[in-house]
């Protein structure tokens, strides 16, 4: 049975309502503000910015309920509209996958460096939605393992002089241990306790990493870490012959060395996503569904509950550790600084807001927080509000996120025939 329509003047209440919550709110945020002046600090009052949020919220809110109480009879329902781009993903994936590949024939080097950061967040994302999206395990200390990634590549590039090429597997592997590591004393619990848990790992990385000076380097981090090569050719403009220039005969350009690391993070998360569809439609990847669903009814099915999370874990922390040695030779240093919580929320609200097991879902919202950060620069003060305004209209709008991936991966490949079947076995 449809919810009753609201009337105008309910509809103008709940509008006046949630303007007095916002200006509760921001009046403090907003309206009031401490400047330093040569006597100290004074208090500077920003009622019009004020009251341009406070209008802003209640014409929103106006719109919204007015639109559910007079929407038209023709007019798509939530649940046609998440359908409906479900369907899309087909031609949407393949259409963002050739933009992607294009991108630094026409972009300038600012725009390539952005797309290397969405890109890397894309890859965590990816790494995390196996743990989270498909397992169904909450995971609130992913940044351990991209920490655990970045510093290996770091040290043995550093100490013992391996390249790019021969670490990367090894950051993958060792972030792969973590994973599994952490795996172990968390078998049992579910969960706000899984997340608290994961929370305090995440945490027990980072301060390892400030205290063991003599490993680590401290708050210092490490510094002089090696970029990756082309088959050898440095992207320098020192004259070496060994150079991407001087073997190509072009001249040398510091935006070849921001493409090639565009190219090289793209391959990773391409190979990210590939990993993750192949392993969804595997009984490894129907195991971590059944476990997301249910425990208790995963476990009366004879699955191995114990090694379908390790796997989870040990195979997400993988790809967070690739991500982590791409992010330490991109930066050329790294320090316990880059892998606080904030890093592991950032990641978790991708995953959530995409849509849990979606991996389209997980690269739009990758687009949308990350590139859009990008554009709000210039605006730093108001960032992280608009941040907050867009996941509290996408908790309203879209619960389930950008693109709802719940589906069930037995019934992703031949829907119709799977349930012509069902009915003939007289189940439909």
């Amino acid at each position: 049975m449809s919810a009753r329509p609201l009337a105008p003047a309910a509809i103008l209440r709940d509008a006046g309502l949630s303007a007095l919550v916002a200006f509760g709110l921001f009046v403090a945020l907003i309206g009031l503000r401490l400047v330093p002046t040569d006597n100290g600090l004074a208090l500077e009052q920003r009622w019009r910015a004020l009251l341009a949020i406070v209008g802003a919220v209640f014409v929103g809110r106006l719109l919204m309920l007015g639109w559910r109480a007079w929407r038209p009879a023709g007019a798509p329902t939530p649940r046609v509209l998440a359908e409906s781009i479900r369907r899309s993903a087909r031609w949407v994936a393949p259409l963002f996958l050739l933009l992607a590949l294009a991108l630094p024939l026409f972009a300038g080097r600012y725009v390539i460096d952005v797309g290397i950061l969405v890109l890397t967040y894309v890859m965590l994302g990816w790494g995390l939605n196996i743990v989270v999206g498909l397992a169904g395990l909450l995971d609130l200390g992913y940044v351990a393992f991209y920490a655990v990634g970045a510093y290996s590549y770091a040290l043995f590039s550093t100490t013992f002089h391996f390249g790019f090429w021969t670490t990367l597997p090894v950051a993958g592997l060792l972030a792969g241990l973590w994973g599994v590591l952490l795996g172990f004393p968390v078998l049992r619990l579910r969960g706000d306790y899984l997340a608290i848990v994961t929370l305090a790992f995440g945490e027990i990385i980072r301060v390892v990493l400030i205290n063991w000076t003599s490993f680590t380097g401290g708050p210092n981090g490490v510094s002089d870490i090696p970029r990756p090569t082309l088959f050898g050719l440095k992207f320098n403009g020192s004259g070496d012959p060994d150079t991407f220039a001087a073997f190509f005969g072009v001249d040398y350009s510091i935006t070849q060395r921001f493409v090639f690391l565009y190219y090289v993070i793209l391959g990773l998360a391409l190979l990210t996503n590939w990993v993750s569809l192949r392993l969804r439609r595997l009984p490894l990847g129907r195991a971590w569904e059944a476990l997301r669903e249910d425990e208790i009814a995963c476990r009366a099915l004879g699955i191995n509950v114990t090694v379908t999370k390790l796997t989870a874990f040990a195979i997400g922390a993988t790809f967070g550790g690739f991500a982590g040695a791409f992010f330490a030779t991109r930066q050329g240093f790294v320090s316990p600084e880059s892998f606080t919580f904030i890093e592991s929320a950032l990641v978790l609200a991708i995953v959530v807001l995409g849509g849990l097991g979606s991996q389209l879902g997980v690269a739009l919202a990758a687009l949308v927080m990350i590139g859009g950060t990008e554009l709000f620069r210039d605006f730093a003060e108001y960032r992280m509000l608009v941040f907050g305004i867009a996941l509290v209209v996408m908790m309203v709008l879209r619960p389930r996120g950008l693109v709802s991936g719940r589906v069930p991966s037995v019934s992703l490949g031949k829907p119709k025939e799977i349930a012509a079947d069902l009915v003939a076995q007289g189940r439909g």
